[in-house]
């Protein structure tokens, strides 16, 4: 145990640090920075030449925005790690501001709704099928939720984001665009969209061409035009959803599977689910776990009392995911029984769905 007279004060190494000494009292408690060293008698804290520079990161991650579970993280982790941590919060940081940036373009509307913006997208027919196939089965249908019945298209400068969630799975899919205009979000009704996808298989190598003024919308669509008014409801942040339901998982067991194999074996009624109350509800769960092989298997009630990871979800809902993947072979994500199933594509890190999990 080094002396006192070789350590320094907490006012020392607020100095140099640039964190307060309030701040540095909040991080012992946190279990983030504690001193070397507290006085028994006086509870004056301590610290070594050595936690200089963690409390500069400490300090830094802080001025950045970082959560304190995070720094925790980093100030204990290799420097590939902290890396990590650092680009998965920029990337946090720059949806943020994408989501500010459209919060304030809603703010000037409402401020000074005389003349609405226009945004015109022009998009590729195959592009816009494919995401619209890939979201369409998580479009919510309860007459009491309407805020869920329709796709949001979230327009950024080179492309639109297409997102649906029924509560329950929540599919997201990008599709390129050349786009004039602010960007802008825009609740699609469902029944426009459904009105839209058949149109797309004939179009050939026409651009679509969709136009968003204020809550109007328009689309052109080789010799057709269809016009529309966008729902008048705040989608739920998707993103904030993102980050908490999947996030960065280091601890997900990343599985790849075939589409077509994995599809057969929930169609067949032999396969096994478990009987579980969901909510008041009565369903058939379809559980999903890890063979000997690292492969995916579909447990049977008496496999359930293991510590084995699983993840029960409904195998209908899981079904439709496979039916609108649009690939052969799908990444399955899972971690742990009360963490979202996240399914994604190999070769597109843009379109993916989350099933939301039925506890085991």
């Amino acid at each position: 145990m080094p002396s006192v007279s070789d350590l320094h004060s907490i006012g020392e190494l607020a100095r140099a640090s640039g964190l307060t000494v309030s701040a540095l009292r909040f991080y012992d408690s946190a279990g983030v920075l504690e001193p070397a060293l507290v006085d028994p008698v006086t509870g004056y804290r301590w610290y070594t030449d050595e936690q200089i520079a963690p409390a500069r990161l400490v300090a830094g991650l802080r001025r950045i925005g970082m959560p304190v579970p995070e720094i925790a993280a980093a100030v204990r982790a290799e420097p590939a790690a902290v890396h990590r941590l650092l680009d998965t919060h920029l990337r946090r940081l720059v949806d943020g501001l994408a989501d500010a940036r459209r919060e304030v373009t809603r703010l000037r509307a409402l401020v000074d709704p005389a003349q609405p913006s226009t945004t015109t997208l022009l998009l590729s027919p195959a592009d816009l099928a494919a995401a619209l196939d890939a979201v369409r089965f998580a479009v919510g249908a309860d007459p009491e939720m309407p805020m869920l019945c329709g796709v949001l298209l979230d327009v950024e400068p080179d492309g639109v984001r297409l997102v649906a969630t029924d509560r329950y799975r929540l599919a997201l899919a990008r599709s390129r665009a050349d786009v004039d205009g602010p960007p802008v979000r825009v609740f699609v009704p469902v029944a426009l969209v459904d009105q839209l996808r058949p149109l797309l298989d004939a179009a050939d190598a026409w651009p679509v061409s969709l136009t968003v003024a204020g809550a109007d919308l328009r689309v052109l669509v080789a010799d057709r035009t269809l016009t529309g008014t966008a729902l008048p409801y705040d989608f739920p942040d998707y993103r904030r959803l993102l980050r908490k339901a999947v996030g960065e998982r280091p601890t997900a067991r990343r599985i790849t599977v075939d589409v077509a194999t994995l599809r057969a074996a929930l169609a067949d009624p032999a396969a096994p689910t478990v009987a579980r109350d969901d909510d008041g509800t009565a369903r058939e769960v379809t559980v999903l776990g890890v063979d000997d092989q690292g492969g995916l298997r579909l447990l049977p009630a008496a496999d359930l009392d293991s510590d084995a990871l699983r993840v029960g979800v409904d195998g209908r809902y899981l079904l439709d995911a496979l039916n609108a993947a649009g690939a052969p072979q799908l990444v399955l994500e899972l971690d742990g029984p009360i963490s979202p199933l996240a399914l994604r594509r190999p070769d597109d890190a843009d379109t993916y769905s989350v099933l939301m999990p039925i506890r085991l």
